[in-house]
């Protein structure tokens, strides 16, 4: 069930208003039927893999408690269940194409194909975050949950079940036991929750998904385009990619605040980052904390040498790149990040002196608008190796992008044959101003949209609403041409 659907339409409404009228005791048992009733929307079969991964990592986080002498091998077991059953679902293909590439390469014959299995829709999502709750509860940070019920809730919860952010047992799990005290009727809440869903709207329907006509089209035939047309695809998906899962992030916080419950902010201005790692404490943060707690910190993180600090480093981005998807674009894309992370901490001495001899003023709008486009460059070529289908493809690419140099097209009308006639271009350079205004005031303010126009008055209040409303209603999916899409990072 997807949020931009008529299906999500109808959902979401009688699941709040049966929320908001059923006794408190029974609100978390039927927030668990709509969360898994959502889930089956997808495929019903794949409910029990959801159900397996509950089980374990909720009687694995019972036995820690009871038999701590053994935890270390409870939660190793816990830890492998699990990891076994993403690796079986997402990766066993991968590997035995790897593996037979390999046996080619001497001469022997292949193992049998793999089975071509349909990937669980969020399975890495539930799985890092049935994983956070058991280790966890193994650090003992958090009490192992003694509820199935509400313990299920929480690995399922449907906002953020599929695409996250991946939510913290401190955090969602402490407001599920909550969940009978929570004051339904509140309207600073609700309206702020609203405002949220309709900002992801616009990001998803409005800018992602019109974006996405003219990087399809590039990117799957970027043999026919010379570097201007390749740029400007690259430039797009790095929007793209931004507004997409940005805009599930944003649909999920608001509705789960509508029903009163806080989840974590998952982007913060990514592309106002002034370095690689800056971009990491604003880009996909639920993703980026876990693995600095449950990943880079228990290798040694930075309490070590420093080469074994940069192999913790390098390793935990390969890991990253690895977990977004059973292909080597994905596993370089995470490789390339920390050759930047590491490049950009041993070099950081020799910049700054470099800074001081220079006589380089820091404290203004050119240095700080320079480390900006820096850092969005990098990033964004490191996005071309994400998009791509296959390595071969991201290495013509940038190899067009060199040598194949086009400047007329900006002029001749070339860059209205990439999918967007003249209209289609003006609206999305219209909305991509939303966009920045929106972005520039959650950087210097420091502060959410929804937060933002609670503190306006009400005319701009109602004229930003109606004019996202009209936005999404006028040239969202209901466009010519245009149809509801899937979301980037299902697939992840």
């Amino acid at each position: 069930m997807l949020f931009n659907s008529y299906s999500f339409m109808l959902f979401f409404p009688i699941v709040l208003c049966i929320y908001f009228v059923i006794p408190k005791k029974a609100r978390h048992v039927w927030l668990l039927v709509a969360s898994y009733y959502f889930y089956m929307g997808w495929n019903a079969k794949y409910a029990i893999l959801i159900a397996i991964s509950t089980i374990v990592t909720y009687l694995g986080g019972l036995c820690i408690e009871k038999r701590k002498e053994k935890r270390k091998w409870i939660v190793a077991g816990v830890v492998l269940i699990n990891l076994s059953i993403l690796f079986f679902f997402k990766y066993f293909d991968f590997f035995l194409g790897n593996v037979n590439r390999i046996l080619s390469l001497f001469g022997a014959n292949s193992l049998q194909k793999g089975f071509d299995i349909l990937l669980p829709v969020g399975i890495s999502f539930y799985t890092f975050q049935a994983l956070g709750y058991t280790i966890d509860v193994y650090r003992g940070t958090i009490k192992a949950e003694k509820n199935f019920l509400k313990y299920a809730l929480f690995v399922s919860f449907f906002p953020q079940l599929v695409a996250g952010p991946i939510e913290r047992s401190g955090n969602l799990l402490r407001q599920i036991n909550r969940v009978e005290q929570i004051k339904l009727w509140n309207y600073r809440r609700i309206t702020e929750g609203a405002v949220l869903m309709l900002w992801g709207y616009f990001l998803k329907m409005v800018i992602a998904d019109r974006v996405s006509i003219v990087v399809d089209q590039v990117y799957d035939s970027y043999w026919m385009y010379g570097s201007v047309e390749i740029i400007i695809a690259s430039v797009l998906f790095a929007i793209q990619i931004y507004c997409d899962f940005a805009s599930y992030s944003q649909i999920a916080i608001g509705a789960a605040k509508i029903m009163g419950f806080e989840l974590m902010e998952n982007f913060n201005t990514p592309y106002f980052a002034s370095s690689i790692r800056d971009f990491w404490r604003r880009w996909h943060i639920s993703l980026s904390t876990w693995l600095r707690d449950y990943v880079y910190i228990p290798l040694g993180g930075s309490r070590c040498s420093k080469v074994r600090k940069y192999l913790n480093l390098l390793l935990t981005f390969l890991i990253s790149g690895l977990w977004h998807g059973a292909n080597w674009t994905y596993v370089v894309w995470g490789m390339i990040h920390g050759i930047y992370q590491i490049v950009e901490d041993a070099t950081e001495s020799v910049r700054d002196k470099l800074v001081l001899k220079l006589h380089i003023m820091t404290n203004n709008f050119s240095y700080r608008f320079g480390q900006i486009l820096v850092t969005f460059v990098l990033t964004d070529f490191a996005w071309i190796f994400f998009r791509a289908n296959y390595l071969s493809d991201a290495c013509q690419m940038i190899g067009r992008i060199v040598t194949k140099w086009n400047p007329w097209v900006l002029f001749d009308g070339s860059v209205y044959n990439l999918g967007l006639n003249i209209t289609e271009v003006h609206i999305l350079l219209v909305a991509l101003i939303v966009l920045f205004l929106v972005d520039l005031v959650r950087y210097k303010k420091q502060v959410t949209l929804d937060m933002f126009l609670s503190t306006q008055n009400l005319w701009f209040r109602f004229a930003v609403i109606f004019g996202l409303l009209f936005f999404i209603l006028i040239y969202g999916e209901y466009g010519p041409g245009f149809s509801a899409k899937q979301f980037i990072y299902f697939q992840f």
